[in-house]
C-alpha cells in the first residue's frame, strides 16, 4: 500500500467530487489536518480501504456528501469527521466489512475504554 504524503491534497481532492457548497474541515494553515487522534485513524482506514479499491473517491465524496446533508447542511466544517465517521461505517457495512451491530459494539468498547484510561496514556481495547 503507497503513502499518503499529504492528507490536505487528499480532503481537497475528495471536495473537489463532492462539488459546491461542500463545506471542508476547518483548520488554520499553521495547524496540522485532525484535531484529534481518532480523526487520522478514520482518515487512515478511510484510504486504505480506497486503495485496496473497494470503493472510488467519486462513491466515498457522494457517500460523505449524503451524510453531510442529512445533518441539515449547516455545518460550518466543526463536524466534518462526525460526518466522515458517519460515511465510513456506511462503506464499511457496504463492502461487507462489518455490521452495524458489530460497529456499535466496538463504539462501546472503545467508549469503556477511553473512560477507564487515565488522560495522555494510549487507549487500549
Amino acid at each position: 500500500m503507497s503513502q499518503v504524503s499529504d492528507p490536505r491534497s487528499t480532503l481537497a481532492e475528495i471536495a473537489a467530487q463532492c462539488g459546491p457548497g461542500f463545506v471542508a474541515p476547518t483548520r488554520a494553515s499553521d495547524q496540522g489536518v485532525f484535531a484529534e487522534p481518532w480523526q487520522a485513524t478514520a482518515f487512515a482506514l478511510t484510504v486504505a480501504l480506497h486503495q485496496k479499491g473497494l470503493f472510488s473517491w467519486p462513491d466515498w465524496a457522494a457517500t460523505l456528501s449524503r451524510h453531510i446533508a442529512a445533518a441539515g447542511g449547516d455545518d460550518d466544517g466543526r463536524h466534518y469527521y462526525d460526518h466522515w465517521l458517519a460515511a465510513l461505517e456506511e462503506m464499511i457495512e457496504r463492502c461487507q466489512l462489518g455490521q452495524a451491530s458489530e460497529l456499535a459494539e466496538l463504539r462501546q468498547a472503545w467508549e469503556a475504554a477511553a473512560a477507564r484510561t487515565p488522560h495522555g496514556q494510549a487507549i487500549e481495547l
